[in-house]
């Protein structure tokens, strides 16, 4: 039996064009003779709305709607193949949204999904009909520009972008300010295979952030080398805990008023036997942005606290030991009861250990901030803001936070006493502190003349290179610290001079 088989368009009655199977068969008689022809009609509407919603399904993103990785692939490729024959330019952008994932860790998802499906609108609001913005997943946008004219064409549509994220963006009943950090990579200069340009557009985005995030930039050709350096440090961060890789330092603080040690700060190091000493500015933003900074913060807590018990022992208490917090641990929800179980194992009272959160994370999370703060001031532990003066600190926030100390950022010490503007922000600063029985730290002490300056003006302590820099436990406890007069018979230890 011969047949043939095809999709045709049909006709209902009441005029609705449908698809439809058709299959033609002949019919043969005993002397295989084609004698007439039997026509099998199917419609196959539903079946082709299936396909229709698994195709929509496999090429976009189930809560913006947007393209997909795979579609936006299938449309990069499709414009590169255009590109080759009508010579044309276009471009790849990387968007990351910044510090998204406060936003979900402080109001949970379903906000945060909220807003994301506004932010894919708004995006979408700015781009021409022939562009394509797709989500790759969590905060993370791409976007194609096909048929540039020229280069600054990419510059100027990837401005408009940043620029839509100044009106604030509604989700249900939050008003979120949220901003973003933008890569381009360019073809065919900057590459002509989908993964390079996407790769390429990637690195210049970490740019973007390691800049101070919300601008954009562009791909250059060093970007590659410091892209592989950065997944080779990432690979060897996350095991640098268990090599042993890692060591704290200590820097002693200073009273300005009396000269003595009444404190110090523990610092986090690491030595890579390949890389060497690794910036712990490099690190540890590497560490915050894969989810390490948890393990890390941790572990800093956690040596810290033994250090502490450990000097105790042996020497003469000499004041607070003080650890910086990421905004991540704060966030955790058994950071007190982690602290507590510190203490006990280390026998410490809550005062020795001094807590330092950055400004900028105070700030941005001041909510959230001052419930866990409170908790951790009721507990006992001293805690200070750092960085005090890089962010944008509201005062009524600030008032109802029970913080202990203030420390002035580095950056305003640098230029005292001659700069009027330094002069005139770090006295303000002592003030501020003081209307609010903060105790004044100054960090980043240099020179003589600085320290004479702070000393005059009010301020309690300083820490800086005047003093030390940071030193292994080992020589911080030979140069710092006193040991305990029982130790010795004739009891005449003296404090090394500083």
């Amino acid at each position: 039996m011969l047949f043939r088989s095809g999709e045709i368009a049909n006709r209902r009655k009441n005029g609705e064009v449908y698809p439809s199977w058709l299959t033609i068969s002949a019919v043969r008689n005993r002397d295989q003779a084609i004698t007439h022809f039997v026509a099998v009609f199917a419609d196959i509407s539903s079946l082709k709305h299936a396909q229709a919603r698994l195709d929509y399904q496999a090429h976009h993103d189930p809560l913006t709607g947007l393209p997909n990785r795979t579609l936006f692939e299938n449309r990069l490729q499709a414009a590169l193949a255009n590109q080759q024959e009508s010579g044309n330019q276009g471009a790849v952008l990387f968007l990351d949204l910044d510090r998204f994932k406060h936003i979900n860790d402080s109001l949970g998802h379903p906000i945060g999904d909220l807003l994301l499906q506004n932010i894919a609108v708004r995006l979408k609001e700015q781009l021409r009909d022939i562009d394509t913005v797709a989500r790759l997943g969590g905060d993370e946008f791409i976007i194609l520009l096909p048929g540039l004219q020229q280069a600054s064409d990419a510059q100027y549509l990837a401005n408009k972008l940043l620029a839509c994220f100044t009106p604030p963006f509604q989700a249900g009943e939050h008003e979120f300010f949220i901003s973003a950090s933008i890569g381009t990579s360019l073809y065919p200069q900057d590459g002509m295979d989908v993964a390079t340009l996407v790769k390429n557009a990637d690195a210049a985005m970490y740019r973007s952030k390691a800049k101070g995030r919300n601008r954009v930039e562009g791909y250059t050709r060093d970007l590659t080398a410091q892209a592989k350096e950065r997944v080779a440090l990432e690979h060897e961060l996350r095991r640098a805990i268990e090599r042993d890789e890692l060591s704290l330092y200590y820097q002693p603080k200073l009273s300005l008023k009396t000269q003595q040690l009444i404190g110090a700060e523990a610092l986090i190091r690491w030595h890579h036997p390949t890389f060497g000493d690794v910036s712990p500015e490099h690190f540890i933003a590497l560490a915050e942005e894969n989810g390490m900074i948890l393990q890390i913060g941790d572990w800093v807590l956690e040596q810290a606290c033994q250090q502490m018990h450990a000097w105790q022992t042996a020497f003469e208490r000499f004041g607070p030991l003080s650890v910086n917090l990421a905004g991540a641990q704060l966030r955790q929800p058994n950071l007190l009861s982690r602290i507590e179980q510190l203490l006990r194992d280390y026998r410490l009272e809550p005062g020795c250990l001094q807590l330092e959160i950055t400004e900028n994370f105070i700030m941005s999370q001041a909510e959230e901030a001052l419930d866990v703060l409170h908790q951790l001031k009721h507990l006992g532990v001293q805690l200070a803001i750092d960085d005090f003066g890089t962010g944008y600190s509201s005062l009524s926030y600030l008032k109802r936070l029970p913080l202990d100390f203030l420390k002035i950022d580095q950056s305003f010490i640098r230029g005292l006493p001659d700069d009027p503007h330094d002069v005139a922000i770090v006295r303000a600063i002592i003030a501020l502190g003081h209307s609010m029985q903060f105790t004044i730290i100054a960090e980043g002490v240099e020179t003589p003349a600085q320290q004479t300056f702070l000393a005059a003006e009010g301020c309690e302590q300083m820490q800086g290179y005047i003093v030390s820099l940071p030193l292994p436990p080992e020589l911080f406890a030979a140069t710092f610290l006193r040991m305990k007069v029982q130790d010795f018979s004739d009891s005449t230890v003296e404090k090394p001079s500083l």
